[in-house]
């Protein structure tokens, strides 16, 4: 038994929209909600990923502690060679220690969050 659903992902960040659009050109949907401090993408299957502006945002470090990953998503794809100059172009960085050749590859969006490309 649980106590409710997963209603919603959020991100903390020092631009909602900027990141959020990263994100709808990585993973599809739209833009449901946005105020300036808050922003909303809808995912195709429905799923919710919010984006919440911090003043003064220090971003995790991966594989680090100090300011450790705190969340991340893992994003599935047919190819990683594929998919790879895609994100890049879309603005992520490919994150030291990510192996190319294994079933996931680690990078950070435009605002520092650690997320991994899985097959």
């Amino acid at each position: 038994m649980s106590i409710g659903e997963l209603y919603d992902v959020v991100l903390d960040c020092p631009d909602p929209d900027e990141l959020a659009e990263f994100y709808r050109e990585l993973i599809g949907g739209k833009v449901t909600d946005s105020d300036g401090w808050w922003t909303t993408l809808q995912t195709p299957s429905g799923m919710r990923v919010s984006f919440q502006r911090v003043d003064d945002y220090e971003p995790p470090q991966w594989p680090g502690q100090e300011h450790p990953q705190q969340i991340h998503l893992d994003v599935i794809v047919a190819n990683l060679n594929e998919s790879e100059p895609l994100v890049l172009e879309l603005g992520a960085t490919k994150l030291k220690g990510s192996r190319s050749k294994t079933g996931f590859r680690v990078y950070a969006d435009p605002a520092g969050h650690p997320f991994c490309l899985v097959t």
